[in-house]
């Protein structure tokens, strides 16, 4: 018996559709934090790149081991030592980080070769590749202190990894680098994802973290995530932010964000482990659930064109079918592509409306104001309007009317008032359809 109801599966499916597409033969570098699997998340986890991967997305996994380090150095009696968010690795720390790793290693590939019947690793086939893709060097003497064998990423060897994720494999990276000499040299999980998101010119980076993002108001843990970043912004933000000493402060992830989309990486996101599918609601929903930086806003209000009539169909279509909106045929809209505004988000529209002007009688019908039920309640209806209002005084026109049946308070809240409708302008009484029993409001433009 089927465990989801086909009345929620069926519109949610359709709704993600997009999005598969949009990533199929993409790119991402995915760095889960060691806590993460030190808080038993590894399997779930794992079972969501399985996902990612059935679903034509190339992969590549960096694991952290932060907290793997420390408790072998503890068992050892060794104390753990930190500058600059960066382990001091001396010998002792050396021959833990190595030790670590292998375990971690070791883990993760038996994760990705478990195939229970009902779980959904049932029928999935994900090979791991790993080895010696990274040159590093070392951090050397920074402010008097010697980070030993601690070290930095020289170079990420792109075309193995290319070719190793190309065949349908999974690249795991641990961070652990040699130098041209044989040295080892223990890096940080954000380094290696980093360096190797930049030399791939991987589409997105996500962290999977101890925090949930970045918030509005960095200084209030209580506040909301900041869900889209502009790299303009977080370097501003960066710049703002006292420097990074432990995984939990914002600037430690955000300054690897910044770096990534500054390198050409198109998206780089910071998501928290804590919550379940963290990665796959990021990836197929329109706001996700961490911060997402990116080179520009993603989001966008602009005149529609030609390429969009299928989109606003999509989005139009179930509004249609449960009598919100007068239905539209295809050939209607496309004629009207130029009446049309749209809100869209990352190559998806969300919201659309259209302008109906009549010049004689100095008005102008707003049509087909729509937003997508996934994002109701973000002001893009709002936006929509004033576009549309503004849209109409450059024509000229004196006043902006809608015909409804359901959404009247929601335009006398924004300043129209109903009229009745033998108001309406001769050309559009024509048309009015009584049976609709449509209500007619009015706003005057000022």
């Amino acid at each position: 018996m089927s465990l989801v109801p086909p009345h929620t599966f069926v519109p949610w499916f359709r709704a993600v559709a997009p999005y598969i597409h949009a990533y199929r033969g993409k790119t991402f570098v995915v760095a889960l934090a060691g806590e993460a699997i030190a808080a038993g998340k590894l399997n779930a986890f794992v079972q969501d790149l399985a996902i990612l991967h059935a679903m034509g997305i190339k992969l590549v996994l960096v694991h952290g081991f932060r907290p793997q380090v420390t408790e072998q150095l503890a068992a050892k009696g060794h104390v753990s030592r930190f500058a600059r968010g960066i382990r001091i690795t001396d010998p002792v720390a050396l021959d833990a980080a190595q030790e670590a790793a292998g375990q971690l290693r070791f883990e993760i590939e038996a994760a990705f070769s478990q195939g229970l019947p009902n779980t959904p690793m049932a029928n999935a086939t994900v090979r791991v590749v790993s080895g010696n893709f990274l040159t590093a060097r070392p951090v050397g003497i920074v402010d008097g202190i010697d980070f030993m064998h601690s070290g930095l990423v020289r170079r990420v060897d792109q075309a193995a990894i290319h070719r190793a994720i190309e065949s349908g494999a999974l690249v795991l990276l641990s961070p652990f680098g040699f130098s041209p000499t044989g040295e080892a040299f223990n890096l940080t999980m954000e380094d290696v994802a980093t360096a190797a998101a930049i030399a791939l010119q991987a589409d997105k980076l996500v962290f999977i973290t101890e925090i949930p993002g970045v918030r509005e108001r960095h200084d209030d843990p209580d506040s909301a995530i900041d869900t889209e970043l502009a790299l303009a912004d977080a370097r501003k933000l960066l710049a703002a932010l006292p420097p990074a000493a432990q995984p939990t402060d914002t600037a430690f992830y955000l300054r690897h964000c910044v770096q990534a989309c500054e390198g050409g990486v198109e998206r780089s996101h910071i998501l928290p482990f804590a919550t379940d599918g963290a990665l796959l609601l990021e990836v197929f929903t329109h706001d996700g659930v961490g911060t997402m930086v990116v080179d520009e806003k993603l989001e966008s209000l602009r005149e529609a064109g030609s390429d969009d009539v299928g989109g606003i169909l999509q989005l139009i279509e179930p509004f249609e079918r449960d009598g919100t909106l007068v239905r539209r045929e295809r050939k209607e809209i496309e004629r009207d592509i130029a009446r049309y505004s749209v809100v869209e988000h990352d190559g998806i529209i969300f919201g659309c409306a259209a302008l109906y002007p009549y010049p004689e009688a100095r008005t102008a019908e707003m049509a087909a104001l729509t937003v997508s039920p996934q994002a109701q309640g973000q002001g893009d209806g709002e936006r929509l309007l004033k576009h549309v209002e503004q849209r109409a005084r450059n024509e000229g026109l004196d006043s902006l009317f809608v015909l409804t049946t359901r959404t009247m308070h929601w335009f006398v809240k924004r300043g129209f008032t109903q009229v009745d409708p033998e108001w309406l302008p001769e050309a559009r009484k024509r048309k009015y359809n009584s049976d609709r029993r449509s209500q007619v409001l009015v706003k005057k433009l000022l």
